[in-house]
């Protein structure tokens, strides 16, 4: 019997396979099947804590969606066939047209034991290094700006800087949403201790809710910015000139370099589009806090500039000292869960494993013999984005994807389709359908969180346990089995044939030792002879673990980086000018980001009907002035438009956004709206150093579609609508609801939109439709009488609201006679209160529940927390509860 299933009563230690925090979960699998999570108190990166996200971890672990047996150009094939395919067409592709005409692009979702198997076939074994990651599209340029400062990919801070720092600045990095864990131990610290909070960043997002400084500067200026401040402190006196002369170089010419580009303190403000007051103030508390910690994420990475940035902001850190000593340093937070094991193991596409380096043969030549590789690639391969273009271009023949949905988040996603469509052979190995498979001539099912078993690495370089706590579903594999099948067939035989991930974890870690003396700071060696019970049993730990030393958890604190002659490296950067300006046809600046309840795609996520209750529909965030000039109202549907494509998204009016700016997020596919990805439009302008490509500042145009109708649709079935102007979807209790709308007159939307009505018997289906032919109800029971489906069509503001019709689908309750004729207006017959749009996914809370309860006298955060539990557990929501209690004080007060 399956070990797992003997022991379903017991709770599982294992890792949040969302963001780069890295949290610490425990799960447990009921008799019945249901999972349950929890925060693990005992792990050192949460405490017990979880996010909205992870919290709803166990809501996600069900089959739908999952695909749980291999496809052969569509239809389900057998093991064998699958890999002999695959095997045989790559083979082919590189007899004929070399080594570099074969590519794998993977993820950051892979565990570390299946990003080094796939790193090793490639570059060892196929012999070229077209292995690329989306971890390209979030951490590339904190890579490159590591190793041009540090010689080598290395964080040097841990968690706990963040508590023991006298100032935190947030720059480019919404972690109030995106790192929702850090933010709360960051406002801990402010609160027991007093840490200031300075916020950088175009948008005023939650994360600026409770800071004392947001810098709202203009979208790609950071580097004027940090150049100023590097400026201001030579000029303050503030450089530790000891620290620079003895563990430094160029540190001239980066500060003349950054005092010709940010020469005052008037022309930076100018620049960026800031007072002079609060640059100063800036300025200020940087130089009189000793114990700083720059924060940052992909604000400043995904940026044509990106590398730049991360340079300037290391260049402050190392000016001052302040590197790798308790409460300091330059802090780059990952985006996905194992980010970092992927650059550990060399998996973007100019790297090496153990973190070796193309542009030295020695570290070519020590693994080639480490891996006895007879085809070691000699030199680095295409990046994301050159890569995909050379699918399209017919010089990649074959490409597998691994764990990952290009088709909606590659910049310029069009072209990505038109790729994967062009290219001879595509593979796709994931754990659901996406957007992108559909472009597969094989699919692979691979196992997901709770079935696969191996090791990630998190933002502060923790490795943590992911361990499985359900049995493998169907035929599916875990992904470092399917790489390995797969290389044997090629014929690379013993070198792939691995037992289990804890023997590829060995080798990976003697790898990071194999003729290291202390040269590169990535050293795990002392786990090289880890018994396959001690993997099991490992606990959290920083890296480096080398042999016999007990190393610190704190890296360069000594004043020793891993460079030829042991120092870093002030790196000279200016401000320049933008990838791609505005002009009179794309007059606005697109940034684009992260939701608080969703990640990714959504393929996880999307399911979970709370995590969806937040922000149901695709909306693009504009300025008041900028939907008045343009004739938007608050909901309208907006045609958005850059150089590379469209998209549709219902329009938010707020404050937060500046004028000339729009936000749109990044996570709607195909699967959740008609056409609402934010990859449709942004740009594969690239970083040079680190190929990164620019996602926060895309001109762009918004313009009015003129839909003249609406439609909402609520079911038990999952369908794809097709032929609408718009459609987005959202997963609720029981089944979805899909919200429509169009430009035809409404008695044509009637039509489009009565299409999608499941044919039901004549004494099932209730119909209604006004005189004039412009407004349509229709519902439908079942053979239990519960409702089953209901449609209302309307012209444009006159659809009433669905949420009885909501509440009774998840029911599935049998329905009085009146019930049922009540249907046709969406109205619940007797009074219903609603709880809203949820607000605090946590724990379900919905903001008319929220205004109830500041009508009622809880005029706090506290007492909110007190009354109704909202806002006490990640506290991703408290902003928005914060503005619910003052727009009820507002009223109180009229």
């Amino acid at each position: 019997m399956n070990t797992i299933a003997n022991e379903q009563a017991a709770e599982v230690r294992t890792t949040c396979p969302y963001c780069g925090v890295g949290c610490g979960v425990l799960a447990r699998v009921a008799s019945d099947g249901e999972v349950s999570v929890r925060g693990d108190p005992d792990h050192p990166a949460n405490r017990g804590r979880l996010c909205s996200k992870g919290a709803a971890l166990g809501e996600t672990m069900g089959l739908e969606g999952r695909v749980l047996h291999p496809e052969v150009g569509g239809k389900r094939a057998d093991w064998d066939a699958a890999l002999d395919l695959v095997a045989r067409r790559f083979s082919e592709a590189i007899a004929e047209h070399g080594p570099d005409s074969v590519a794998f692009y993977i993820s950051g979702q892979l565990l570390t034991e299946d990003y080094y198997v796939a790193n090793k076939m490639m570059k060892g074994f196929i012999g070229s290094a077209n292995i690329d990651t989306n971890s390209r599209l979030c951490m590339a340029s904190s890579v490159a700006g590591h190793r041009r400062a540090f010689g080598e990919d290395v964080v040097p801070g841990v968690y706990e800087d963040f508590e023991e720092a006298d100032l935190v600045v947030l720059t480019g990095s919404n972690t109030a949403w995106c790192h929702p864990i850090l933010y709360q131990r960051i406002l801990a610290a402010r609160h027991a201790r007093g840490t200031k909070i300075v916020v950088i960043d175009p948008r005023r997002t939650a994360t600026a809710d409770e800071c004392d400084l947001h810098l709202a500067l203009d979208p790609g200026t950071d580097v004027l910015l940090f150049n100023g401040l590097l400026a201001h402190l030579a000029r303050s006196g503030a450089v530790d000139e000891s620290y620079v002369a003895a563990h430094t170089c160029g540190f001239d010419s980066a500060i003349q370099v950054a005092s010709a580009d940010a020469p005052t303190v008037e022309k930076v403000a100018a620049g960026c589009g800031l007072t002079v007051a609060d640059v100063r103030l800036f300025y200020e508390l940087f130089t009189t806090h000793e114990r700083a910690v720059t924060v940052y994420s992909q604000g400043v990475n995904q940026s044509a500039h990106g590398t730049d940035k991360v340079n300037a902001i290391i260049n402050c850190h190392l000016a001052t000292g302040r590197i790798g000593k308790p409460g300091t340093g330059p802090f780059s937070v990952t985006g996905q869960p194992n980010a970092m094991g992927g650059r550990e193991v060399g998996g973007l596409a100019n790297q090496l494993a153990a973190h070796m380096s193309f542009e030295n043969p020695a570290d070519i030549e020590r693994v080639a013999r480490f891996w006895n590789a007879p085809k070691m690639a000699r030199k680095g391969g295409l990046k994301a984005v050159d890569l995909f273009q050379a699918a399209g271009d017919g010089r990649v023949k074959a490409l597998w994807i691994m764990g990952t949905n290009p088709v909606v988040s590659m910049p310029d996603a069009g072209r990505v389709r038109a790729a994967l469509k062009a290219c001879d052979f595509v593979v796709v190995s994931d754990v659901a359908r996406t957007d992108t498979t559909r472009y597969a001539d094989v699919f692979l099912p691979a196992a997901g969180w709770g079935e696969k078993d191996g090791m990630v690495t998190n933002s502060e370089r923790r490795l943590s346990r992911q361990r499985p706590f359900m049995p493998i579903a169907g035929e599916v594999r875990a992904d470092w089995r399917i790489i390995s099948d797969v290389a044997r067939r090629m014929g690379f035989g013993e070198a792939f044939d691995y037992a289990n991930p804890a023997r590829i974890f060995r080798e990976h870690a003697a790898l990071s030792a194999f003729e290291n003396a202390g040269e590169r700071l990535f050293d795990i060696g002392a786990l090289a002879t880890l018994s396959d019970a001690s993997y099991q049993a490992f606990e959290p730990r920083h890296w480096p673990m080398p042999i016999g030393h007990e190393a610190n958890e704190r890296l360069l604190g000594d004043g020793w980086f891993p460079t030829p002659d042991g120092r870093a490296r002030f790196v000279p950067v200016r401000q320049e000018g933008f990838a791609q300006t505005t002009d009179a046809a794309y007059p606005l600046v697109l940034n684009t980001g992260r939701l608080r309840d969703q990640w990714h795609t959504m393929t996880r996520t999307g399911a979970v009907p709370r995590l969806m209750a937040n922000a149901p529909d695709p909306v693009i965030d504009l300025h008041p002035l900028d939907a008045a000039a343009r004739g938007l109202s608050e909901g309208d549907l907006a045609h958005l438009s850059t150089r590379y494509g469209f998209a549709r998204a219902k329009v938010r009016i707020t404050n937060a956004q500046r004028p000339g700016q729009a936000f749109l997020p990044m996570h709607w596919s195909g699967h959740f709206a008609g056409a609402a990805a934010a990859g449709q439009l942004a740009s594969p302008v690239t970083d040079p150093y680190s190929g990164q490509p620019e996602l926060k500042q895309v001109p762009l145009r918004v313009t009015r579609e003129q839909t003249a109708w609406e439609g909402v649709l609520v079911t038990r079935r999952d369908l794809r609508p097709t032929g609408f102007v718009h459609w987005s979807r959202q997963r609720v209790s029981g089944g979805w609801v899909y919200r429509l709308g169009g430009t035809e007159t409404p008695d044509q939307g009637i039509l489009l939109a009565r299409k999608f009505v499941e044919v039901f018997r004549p004494d099932q289906l209730l119909e209604y439709r006004d005189r004039k032919g412009l407004t349509y109800r229709a519902a439908a029971v079942d053979e239990a009488g519960a409702m089953a489906e209901a449609l209302l069509v309307a012209p444009l503001g006159q659809l009433p609201a669905c949420d009885w019709l909501v509440l009774l689908l998840g029911s599935r309750q049998p329905l009085a006679a009146m019930d049922r004729h009540a249907l046709l207006s969406g109205r619940s017959p007797s009074p219903m209160p609603s709880v809203g749009r949820i607000v605090c996914s946590c724990f379900n809370v919905g903001v008319n529940q929220l205004a109830s309860a500041v009508a009622s006298g809880c005029g706090s955060l506290e007492a909110i927390g007190k009354t109704l539990n909202a806002g006490t557990n990640c506290g991703s929501c408290r902003p928005e509860i914060r503005a619910i209690i003052d727009a009820g004080r507002v009223q109180a007060a009229e």
